[in-house]
């Protein structure tokens, strides 16, 4: 008999439960007992229950298959939305890419003929802060040019003089650029806008504020450079209006930020970042 009190509860010879004793009357009609032996030597364990380990198994494989089609039902509603630009999800958010084409041509370089649409809107606003940013806005012809592309007739008419003693003689000096906006020889001049998000702020069919979350950098990158080429965080907001068949700028303003924390990547040397501009080139920037 093991712990536990197993080796009990066996069938005896009769067909009877047995716990070990057995009671009946004898020939002589007094009570007699007699005693049952386990049919097995030490007795015997209780039989298995084999209905109960099926029941166990087949529980295991019906969660097993459960677990496999749930994994891959949300495998495919992952590539249905990634296809449809989340829309299907809750709508496309401030940042989140629709997959149209962004614009039908490029004019002096920079983007053009966007759709009649908020999100061409925002695209010409991403893409005009591009070319605003850009190192063309230290060349005056060049700068003449961009400017009367990005904006509407009238307001590129104001703006140029202006700008035109803002980057005056002083303030190209103060960056390390002669008076024709050049740098130094062996050195490289860097200025470049990189839009990070763009959100609209009011929109009609004829006019939409566009404002553009972006980094940039500017600096001179060579040796001995007294202005190293450093990052910088603004928001440029555009209003837009739709003239002939594309979106111009009437006016824009700046702010500063917002602003992460500086990462604790070490700064690259100034060869390195000279390589880097020259070696990669800019984006047509679509919503």
């Amino acid at each position: 008999m093991s712990i536990g009190g197993e080796g009990y509860g066996e069938r005896d010879r009769t067909g009877e439960e047995g716990g070990g004793a057995a009671y009946g009357r004898g020939p002589s009609g007094l009570t007699t007992t007699r005693t049952r032996l386990p049919d097995g030597e030490g007795g015997g364990r209780p039989p298995s229950r084999p209905g109960r380990n099926l029941i166990t198994v087949v529980g295991v494989v019906v969660l097993l298959i459960a677990a496999i089609a749930f994994a891959n039902r949300s495998g495919g509603d992952s590539e249905d939305d990634a296809g449809s630009g989340g829309k299907e999800a809750g709508g496309a958010q401030p940042t989140a890419p629709t997959g149209q084409k962004p614009v039908k041509g490029n004019e002096g370089g920079i983007a053009s003929g966007f759709p009649q649409s908020e999100q061409g809107a925002e695209s010409a606003a991403a893409n005009y802060a591009v070319a605003l940013g850009g190192d063309g806005m230290f060349d005056k012809d060049t700068r003449h040019e961009i400017v009367d592309t990005v904006y509407t007739e009238e307001a590129a008419a104001k703006l140029k003089p202006p700008q035109d003693k803002a980057y005056g003689p002083k303030f190209l000096d103060r960056l390390g650029l002669d008076e024709d906006g050049n740098p130094p020889k062996g050195k490289t001049f860097i200025s470049r806008t990189i839009p990070v998000g763009t959100k609209v702020m009011e929109f009609e069919e004829e006019q939409a504020t566009v404002a553009v979350w972006y980094t940039g950098l500017i600096g001179m990158a060579g040796t001995g450079s007294q202005d190293p080429v450093r990052t910088d965080w603004k928001t440029w907001t555009f209003k837009l209006r739709w003239t002939g068949d594309d979106w111009k700028a009437v006016d824009d303003t700046q702010k500063d930020g917002p602003a992460p924390v500086q990462g604790d990547i070490a700064a690259s040397g100034a060869e390195e970042i000279s390589d880097a501009v020259e070696e990669y080139g800019g984006f047509t920037y679509a919503r």
